[in-house]
């Protein structure tokens, strides 16, 4: 476990969402990022958590892929990456940023509606 304060962690969380690639950056239209502690009760609800189970980040909104031609005026996609989960699961700083960069990217991911079997194909594909 590796533990950051807030502000710490959401600066790793900006760098992150500025490190997304312009091509893909500005497509991202009416989504807000937030860095929260833990999934809330709600969250964990709806997403049939465990009590040992937790998660790194969360998309919540409709996939550009799902979208009618009648969306608009909608309240933003909200991406959330979370504090505790993540520190949990690392060591050092260096670790934290990736993975928080690795989380930023995810949740983005289903923001252009790829599916987990989608983007794990794509994390395990050699990088060129």
């Amino acid at each position: 476990m590796f533990i950051v304060d807030e502000d710490t962690f959401e600066s790793m969380v900006s760098k992150a969402i500025d490190a997304i690639p312009p091509k893909y950056f500005t497509e991202l239209k009416n989504v807000v990022f937030v860095a929260e502690d833990e999934p809330t009760a709600e969250q964990r609800t709806k997403l049939r958590l465990r009590g040992h189970e937790s998660l790194f980040g969360l998309y919540e909104g409709i996939p550009i892929t799902k979208r009618a031609s009648g969306y608009n005026l909608a309240l933003p996609d909200k991406i959330t990456i979370f504090r505790g989960p993540t520190m949990f699961a690392v060591n050092s700083h260096d670790e934290l940023q990736a993975l928080v960069d690795k989380t930023v990217w995810h949740e983005v991911a289903h923001y252009f509606g790829l599916d987990h079997d989608a983007i794990h194909a794509l994390e395990e594909k050699p990088k060129e």
